[in-house]
């Protein structure tokens, strides 16, 4: 099992990037997809989930209606969508599958910067 994220960088307040969490060893539509994030000095937190039960998504309340989460099938790839960018986004972004119940995979991060 494989999580390889990418996308991250910097942008400016207001700005938009999309992450993208390619997976390998597994299939993203059998399985709760996540993204976490990190800033500096804070703890490691939930941003998104889609369900692999019917694709709903949820949210943490300090990004609702500024990301989406979405995966593509054919291409086993999670995205975040992030517009409206805020500098406390700034973190290193993780995607973030648990299989079997068991078994927790992490991606290697992304940075994003948001500064003017």
């Amino acid at each position: 099992v494989q999580l390889v994220e990418s996308g991250g960088g910097l942008v400016q307040p207001g700005g938009s990037l999309r992450l993208s969490c390619a997976a390998s060893g597994f299939t993203v539509s059998s399985y709760d997809m996540n993204w976490y994030r990190q800033a500096p000095g804070k703890e490691r937190e939930l941003v998104a989930t889609i369900s692999s039960r019917g694709g709903s998504t949820n949210y943490a309340d300090s990004v609702k209606g500024r990301f989406t989460i979405s995966r593509d099938n054919a291409k086993n790839t999670v995205y975040l969508q992030m517009n409206s960018l805020k500098p406390e986004d700034t973190a290193v972004y993780y995607c973030y599958v648990q299989i079997a119940g068991l078994f927790n995979y992490w991606g290697q991060g992304t940075q994003v910067t948001v500064s003017s």
